[in-house]
């Protein structure tokens, strides 16, 4: 069994600058099959962006997200762990401050983010939070097999979808 964040994490980091737009971090998010991008700048992160937030907090609210910014949304001073960071504290700090995913980051600079699907695919593999994290992402209706993105026999690999490469990516936006 892992015993610290370094053995479970996702080793890629999506990162756009804080004054990206809504829309190009959702369009940095749906290329790259992914469910949130970090807020970063000068490769300090500032916060953390996801799908939901872009939801919630600027689409229900009438926000343009054409012109609103990545800063002006995303969670702010998220909390982090180390690579060194035990399984146990990162499960505690995501349960304390009920969030489901953590940046790792080592001397200020994002390495990675580990998230409660990476923690259930390792612990208990036979759940339907590891199988849901396992599945490859579609571009099709649920339930709809073989449409865009899907499969026909409905079976899907495991595939991680977090980015390109370590360290910071870039994209719309990325600087």
């Amino acid at each position: 069994m892992a015993r610290n964040v370094r053995q479970v994490m996702t080793p890629q980091v999506t990162a756009v600058s804080p004054d990206a737009s809504l829309v190009e971090a959702a369009q940095l998010m749906r290329a790259r099959g992914i469910g949130d991008v970090l807020v970063a700048e000068h490769g300090r992160v500032l916060g953390v962006l996801t799908d939901r937030d872009i939801t919630v907090r600027a689409v229900a609210d009438g926000a343009d997200p054409l012109t609103v910014s990545c800063r002006a949304i995303c969670t702010p001073e998220p909390v982090t762990v180390t690579p060194d960071t035990t399984v146990a504290e990162a499960v505690h700090l995501m349960r304390r401050y009920a969030v489901r995913r953590l940046p790792v980051v080592e001397d200020g600079q994002p390495l990675g983010m580990v998230s409660m699907g990476d923690l259930a695919e390792q612990y208990d593999p036979g759940s339907a939070l590891a199988d849901v994290s396992r599945a490859a992402p579609t571009d099709g209706h649920p339930g709809v097999l073989g449409g865009p993105g899907g499969s026909v026999d409905g079976q899907t690999g495991h595939h991680r979808t977090d980015g390109f490469g370590g360290g910071l990516t870039g994209g719309p936006g990325a600087r």
